[in-house]
């Protein structure tokens, strides 16, 4: 072999080696690409399904938004939608509505329907309270209650809130102000015999919701 023979074999093969080793380090360099993209992908669904499992939890103050939320639209409903409505008809609500064979008032929807839910022993509760209640059994029953209540006279919009205990248990109090949507509310406040305020006109704040929630401590 001649001199120049030698260099051109030499020279082809650190060129084949060459070519090898940029094949190597090119497949190298995918495969590593891949792994990460597999690995990135892996980890990113296995933390998108253990966040997806896990249990959804509210705020009391959320949950109290809702059920504020159903029963004064339930209330609104049945004043404008059947009291009012069927009043033009002569058939009209009235306190001893079973005697009479009436409807009951907008206010003993609520009352009868908190009733039921207390029965239930869900420990959720809700009720009307007022300041200036026809009956003693509708005032407030703490002080909270009676804070609430003044609190969402002077402001409307704005519910009171807090965490109360009754003996070892745990609860989320809300009052929100319950306001005269309807005559029919008024006129019967301003003319019943027991009650102390015989003035309301439509949209005043006659007393409040109060919902409580029972909370867990662990």
């Amino acid at each position: 072999m001649t001199i120049q023979h030698e260099r051109r074999w030499k020279n082809r093969r650190q060129k084949g080696a060459a070519h090898v080793k940029q094949s190597l380090m090119t497949w190298g360099a995918a495969c590593l690409a891949i792994g990460l993209i597999a690995g990135g992908t892996y980890w990113g669904l296995h933390e998108w399904m253990e966040r997806s499992e896990k249990p959804v939890v509210l705020a009391p103050e959320t949950v109290a938004e809702y059920l504020h939320a159903v029963i004064e639209a339930q209330r609104t409903v049945y004043t404008t939608n059947v009291v009012d409505a069927l009043k033009d008809k002569g058939i009209h609500a009235e306190e001893h509505w079973k005697q009479q064979k009436a409807l009951p008032l907008p206010a003993q929807m609520i009352l009868d329907g908190g009733r039921l839910v207390s029965d239930k022993g869900l420990g959720f509760k809700y009720r009307l309270a007022s300041l200036t209640p026809i009956y003693v059994w509708n005032a407030p029953a703490t002080d909270f209650e009676r804070r609430g209540l003044e609190a969402v006279g002077k402001n409307p919009d704005k519910p009171f809130t807090g965490f109360v205990r009754a003996g070892r248990d745990r609860f989320f109090q809300a009052v929100y102000a319950d306001r005269a949507v309807s005559q029919t509310c008024v006129q019967c406040h301003n003319a019943h015999l027991n009650s102390p305020k015989k003035d309301y006109q439509l949209n005043d704040v006659m007393g409040g919701i109060i919902i409580t929630i029972p909370v867990n401590d662990k």
